[in-house]
């Protein structure tokens, strides 16, 4: 497209005859083109020199900005390496030119502005690079290296940092670069030889770049954002660049790598260690810590640049000074610091985009990031305008007539005008991004009202638990313990919410970043209170595992259950981003414990209820189950093999099979495989069929239940295979069909009834599925199976008692007996069905339950469950009313629907009595059946 086609702006002279005389220097120019040349020479000195030097080239470039740069760059990666000095001056002249004219006349957008000048950037650094890495490979100074190595410069990368990284370059932007080498291409005798090679490569590159000659320079660059500049060589090995910021890192380096990007010599090596650095800069948990960081980080430039107090427009700092380009980029990398290390989408090097996905996720709201966008786009273009002047690299506004009278020339607007826009846009700024970092200081204790006198003897004692052994955590502790005392003053009984408050930081690990949750937060505040002064197992388990706290800003917290479906899909993208095992085994951990905690919130705040608990638990366990299943698959694929045969699965029994469990369930599991007469599998270290399905299975139960830093996700029983615990770990299909047909006791045919393929080969889910179904629809011994289940049952009392009148699992009548009923009524009816009501209504389909019997069972299994529930959420065991406190008695008694706790225990013991008596007549009658 021709240029003269794009022009939508164009400058004025702020001195006509100057510009008159650089319209003159180009005569073939004409109309807006001319117009244009003669507004830019008549208000930049640096820029008319440049249309004298360059009036050859002008009006050619000017058809087709875009073909003139490609052609130049192509001449440029054509030319000589000992010419690279020269030409890279020249054409530096000619891109300076060309990028102010386009921008200018608003040819171009800023970001097409700011990406050719970063364009050219990489490919002078890349050039330079080239020149002097081979000159050291030329005269045999980089051990093992050649001309073939040249491209990649012999295993070195320059990271490109800040604007550059980003692709954000000012007009008369210095480059950061960080210039690294891969030390694991060199033997040990050669890494001295190679490290000297590329130190002296890199000042050479360096001084191509950025030495004034009588052609000028290329770009001022700046090598100092390396680890520890002031002892450290120019060029780093990786390893040793690793191990500081692992080690030394500080958040402002985090914050600067949120930009950083491969630019020159050994790219892949470049994003390998990048890649490495993930964790430094993206942290697991959301980190409200970055805030104060980055804010102490401003206070800092302030003071070193005298930055402080109204903004004044006359030599004001439109980078560094109020409400300029650093707030607004500080405001997004902080965001995207704080939220990132859980959401790579957020992950964004330019600040834009980057304000634009934060506000998608709810990170910003809309209009801020409307606002700030587009005053980042403005204060960019004045930004421009100050340094094109003379090619300096400045980012104050004029100070004089003459200054403000050029800065409008190029703006092609009134002074006046510019002003007023500048000092608006430059106060909103500041007004949006003060409050996030310098929100007003929180109150002293002495200055808030709390309506109740806590007990100072326990809150003395903080300051000696873990959670407070930094100075910092105490200081922002501090500030929000005001806050939290004046919300728990206003729970129903205070000074229980105290001492559970008081358990909850004593099991604290550690305190910065929670608190500065909080203070970043405090509706958090209240979801402590409510879970610390009602749930104290709950509360037990957020200080093991307080990050789980992430998910209740993160966005999703109360939006609808996913279903398996939607869990497995999250957790496998969460697994894809982790190549390492025990990452993703840590990961999965974490990203469990935000779900079960969500689901413990929403029936503590009754969003539901003890029946949709019991399936989202078990949701839950399913979607871990599916999605471990291919990363240990492939882990143990890696030594041994893929699995030989049609593979395998994994049968729930028990509740998981029912799909009903608890938060503390743990899981009872039976892997079958089906070798089909594969004898081994082929891999490094191949295993026959029976011991490759045996380890590969102790290899799954190791993931769900060995304890890691982020605990364990379930504790697992395999009890229930054929033979036990004498049986082999893994069953194969053949004999678990032999075992159910010929050997199987009745107690298994009972558990069978509530097995549920969950996860493995689809083909081999689907026979055993058709298999259990054919095995229960068999004719069978109806006598014998009532003196079994009698026989049974009697065992089951006898062996343990139950705990109490609230004890809703053990004991006559109560769950486990009631589910004994349910699984002999299906296994009576040949019913598939796994629920406890679809099992006493199969009983009741041939005749050997009534009607309302099964719903008076049904209907104190309810209730069971209920009190089941409460107990593994209130207290983690048997419930003891005067323990659980007021906020416990409450919850309980909601989900009851009962007036008061003596009701509760009165309807369940009156209820488990009769649906004992019910039980035991039915078992009785089975043989009449």
């Amino acid at each position: 497209m021709l240029f003269e086609s794009q022009i939508t702006r164009l400058p004025r002279p702020f001195d006509p005859e100057l510009g008159a005389e650089a319209r003159a220097a180009v005569p073939a120019l004409s109309g807006d083109l001319a117009k244009l040349i003669e507004g830019t020479a008549g208000s930049s000195p640096y820029l008319k020199s440049l249309i004298h030097k360059e009036a050859d080239w002008v009006p050619e470039a000017l058809q087709d900005a875009d073909a003139a740069l490609a052609q130049l760059f192509a001449e440029l990666r054509a030319g000589a390496p000992d010419q690279r000095a020269t030409t890279l001056r020249a054409a530096k002249r000619k891109v300076a030119l060309l990028t102010a004219l386009a921008d200018l006349a608003g040819a171009w957008s800023l970001e097409k502005v700011t990406g050719t000048l970063t364009d050219f950037a990489d490919l002078a650094s890349q050039l330079a690079l080239e020149a002097t890495i081979g000159a050291e490979i030329r005269r045999k100074k980089l051990p093992g290296a050649t001309e073939d190595d040249i491209p990649t410069a012999g295993g070195m990368v320059s990271i490109a940092m800040g604007k550059m990284g980003a692709r954000e370059l000012n007009y008369s932007s210095d480059i950061d670069l960080i210039c690294l080498f891969d030390e694991s291409r060199f033997d040990a005798d050669d890494y001295h030889d190679a490290r000297a090679s590329f130190i002296r490569a890199t000042r050479k590159m360096a001084a191509m770049l950025n030495d004034i000659t009588g052609d000028g320079y290329v770009f001022r660059t700046d090598l100092r954002l390396r680890p520890d500049p002031a002892v450290t060589p120019v060029c780093l090995a990786m390893e040793a660049a690793e191990r500081y910021y692992e080690s030394l890192g500080r958040t402002w380096e985090r914050a600067a790598y949120i930009k950083a990007r491969p630019s020159a010599g050994d790219l892949a090596a470049g994003q390998k260690f990048l890649d490495t650095l993930t964790p430094f800069v993206w942290r697991k948990h959301l980190d409200f810590a970055a805030i104060q960081d980055a804010h102490d980080m401003r206070l800092r430039i302030r003071e070193h640049k005298g930055l402080g107090g109204e903004i004044t427009l006359d030599g004001h700092n439109m980078k560094l000074g109020r409400g300029g380009i650093r707030e607004i980029e500080f405001f997004t990398q902080t965001r995207q610091l704080i939220a990132g290390g859980r959401d790579p989408y957020l992950r964004d090097r330019h600040t834009v985009p980057g304000l634009r996905k934060l506000a998608s996720k709810g990170w910003v709201p809309e209009d801020v990031a409307e606002a700030l966008s587009d005053h980042y786009r403005f204060h960019r273009e004045v930004e421009h305008r100050v340094q094109m002047v003379a090619d300096a690299q400045t980012h104050l506004l004029p100070k004089s007539e003459e200054g403000w009278g050029k800065i409008a020339g190029l703006m092609g607007r009134d002074e006046a005008d510019i002003r007023a826009d500048l000092h608006d846009r430059l106060t909103e700024v500041h007004e949006m991004t003060e409050g996030f970092f310098a929100p007003d200081a929180a109150p002293v204790e002495g200055g808030v009202e709390i309506p109740h006198t806590f007990d100072e003897d326990v809150i003395a004692r903080w300051e000696s638990y873990p959670a407070m052994r930094s100075v910092r955590a105490v200081e922002i502790f501090n500030r929000v313990r005001p806050e939290i005392l004046r919300r728990m003053a206003q729970a129903p009984k205070p000074d229980e919410a105290l001492l559970a408050l008081d358990g909850f930081l004593r099991g604290l690990p550690a305190g910065v970043q929670l608190f500065s949750l909080f203070e970043a937060n405090p509706q958090l505040i209240d979801l402590l209170v409510d879970v610390v002064g009602t749930a104290p197992a709950l509360a037990q388990h957020l200080s093991r595992n307080s990050g789980v706290f992430d998910a209740v800003i993160g966005g999703s917290f109360f939006t609808d259950w996913p279903g398996v479906r939607g869990l497995t899909d999250e957790l496998q993208e969460r697994l894809a981003r982790d190549a390492d095992y025990e990452a993703q085994l840590d990961g999965t951990r974490r990203w469990s414990k935000e779900w079960q905690f969500r689901i413990g919130v929403h029936h503590l705040r009754g969003l539901i209820g003890a029946e949709e608990a019991g399936r989202q638990y078990a949701d839950l366990a399913e979607a871990v189950l599916a999605g471990l299943w291919q990363p240990v698959a492939d882990h143990f694929a890696a030594k041994h093999g893929p699995m030989p045969g049609r593979g395998a699965i994994v049968l729930g029994m028990g509740s998981l099979g029912a799909q009903r469990l608890n938060a503390t369930s743990d899981l009872d599991l039976i892997v079958i495989y089906d070798a089909d007469g594969v004898e081994a599998s082929e891999g490094r270290r191949p295993l026959a069929a029976r011991p490759y399905y045996a380890r590969f299975t102790q290899a799954l139960v190791t993931a769900l239940s060995a304890p890691m830093s982020q605990g364990r996700l379930y504790e697992v029983d395999m009890r229930l295979r054929p033979s036990g615990t004498q049986g082999p770990v893994a069953t194969s299909l053949a004999s678990f069909k032999n075992y159910q047909r010929d050997e199987a006791w009745t107690w298994e045919h009972l558990a069978l009834t509530r097995a549920r393929p969950v996860t493995g080969a689809p083909e081999l889910m689907a026979e055993v599925e058709g298999f259990r179904q054919e095995v229960l629809a068999a004719e069978r011994d109806k006598a014998a199976i009532g003196k079994d289940v009698q026989e049974m049952r009697a065992r089951i009392a006898a062996a343990k008692a139950p705990d109490g009148p609230w004890d809703a699992k053990i004991g006559a009548g109560r769950l486990q007996d009631i589910e004994l009923l349910s699984q002999t009524g299906a296994l009576l009816a040949g019913s598939a069905r796994r629920t406890v009501a679809q099992g006493l209504q199969a009983g009741v389909a041939i005749g050997w339950l009534s009607a309302s019997d099964a719903s008076d069972l049904a209907s104190t299994y309810r209730l069971c469950w209920q009190v089941q529930l409460a107990s593994k959420l209130l207290s983690g065991s048997t419930i003891v009313p005067d323990e659980i406190g007021e906020g416990g008695r409450a919850f309980l008694l909601r989900e009851t629907g009962a007036d008061d706790i003596e009701s509760v225990v009165d309807t369940l013991t009156e209820a488990t009595q009769k649906a004992a008596e019910t039980v035991t007549t039915a078992l009785a009658s089975t043989g009449k059946v």
